[in-house]
């Protein structure tokens, strides 16, 4: 039987390697003209409010990625099994 530690530690590391790669990582810039259209469309506040939003979407994608890399690698290379 597997240690329950493992099944909880195994998305917590990958999800921490995400976060510390979106901070690494510049997120996406839209530049001026679609930062403000999109601002309008979304109705939103400011351009902050927007980057806010473009910073969790990015380190929630970021860490999916890691995520399923890490595991593949971990599967297919390092598992005993």
């Amino acid at each position: 039987m597997k240690n329950p530690f493992d099944t909880f530690l195994m998305p917590m590391s990958t999800l921490l390697l995400g976060f510390l790669s979106a901070l690494l990582l510049p997120a996406p810039w839209f530049g001026l003209a679609l930062t403000r259209q999109l601002v309008e469309v979304f109705h939103l506040e400011d351009i902050g409010q927007l980057y806010t939003l473009v910073f969790c979407l990015w380190f929630l994608v970021l860490g999916a990625l890691e995520y399923y890399a890490i595991r593949f690698i971990w599967l297919r290379f390092v598992d005993p099994r």
